[in-house]
């Protein structure tokens, strides 16, 4: 749905930094809300990211199960699992629950007999879609779509909010205002800042935001698998300050979050590259 567009009676910011970022924040409130992590900016990222770790016998396979589409690349094909509602509404409801698993109530640890029953969750979805993918026996469409899913999914796993509290769905249910949102305006929430909010802040282009995340240094060392990139992003979802004290979030929030988020960005293409070298590498 559609924030308020209408004017905030606050007072005029006092510096040219302020006057930017509320420009910025009435931005992201009219952006409608998305129901994958991420927003389309931040799934094309992660894809970008990964592009770059590949070797060239990985590219080429992921060329050849690509033709065809109307983007054949990576970043082109990354948001097509969140486009499944209108454009295959019944694998859109099948693959519904594909895109997030709620751990936090379970403290960040990943049990499949009670968070992911009959295999509905991202980590499964991701483990299983992977397999497809890398299985030359099954039908080229079915591993290109099988492609198409993973790597939206392993994106998705990375938004912290995707992997935190089911009691509100994610942070959906948790209502914020940005600066420059009036009293009786509609605000956003929680899950839709992580998704795309903090992101749009930068007001940076693809490219731009790509250098930027290039340049950031990666752990030491890797996650191995999908349980624990879903836990690694739990437990940023209920790190202190994530979930805010109050309603109204100010640039503190944007300053001490963003880069949070920009290093799942970075792990995510990471991991992503690494899945697909195991997939498409034998």
């Amino acid at each position: 749905m559609a924030a308020s567009s209408r004017q905030s009676s606050a007072p005029r910011p006092r510096s040219l930094r302020a006057r930017r970022l509320r420009g910025l924040f009435a931005a992201v409130l009219l952006v409608p809300s998305l129901a994958g992590a991420w927003g389309p900016q931040g799934h094309r990222l992660v894809a970008a990211l990964a592009w770059d770790d590949l070797t060239p016998e990985v590219r080429a396979e992921i060329a050849t199960l690509l033709t065809g589409e109307a983007d054949p690349t990576l970043p082109g094909v990354a948001n097509w699992a969140d486009q499944l509602r209108e454009n295959d509404p019944d694998l859109g409801r099948r693959s519904a629950r594909w895109h997030y698993v709620n751990i936090a109530e379970h403290g960040c640890e990943y049990d499949a007999a009670t968070a992911c029953r009959g295999g509905d969750c991202v980590v499964e979805a991701i483990n299983a879609q992977a397999a497809i993918l890398g299985d030359r026996s099954q039908p080229l469409e079915a591993r290109r779509q099988a492609l198409k899913f993973v790597v939206h999914f392993v994106g998705d796993v990375h938004q912290p909010m995707h992997a935190g509290y089911g009691h509100d769905k994610g942070g959906n249910d948790v209502q914020i205002r940005m600066p420059g949102d009036s009293a009786e305006g509609k605000g956003s929430n929680l899950h839709r800042l992580w998704d795309s909010g903090l992101l749009n802040t930068a007001g940076l282009d693809d490219d731009a935001y790509l250098q930027r995340l290039r340049a950031l240094p990666l752990a030491v060392g890797h996650d191995s698998d999908a349980r624990d990139w879903a836990e690694a992003s739990c437990r940023v979802a209920t790190r202190p300050g994530v979930y805010p004290a109050k309603p109204r979030i100010g640039e503190s929030y944007i300053r001490d979050w963003l880069p949070v988020a920009e290093a799942q960005l970075r792990r995510g293409g990471s991991h992503l590259a690494a899945l697909l070298g195991d997939a498409l590498g034998g």
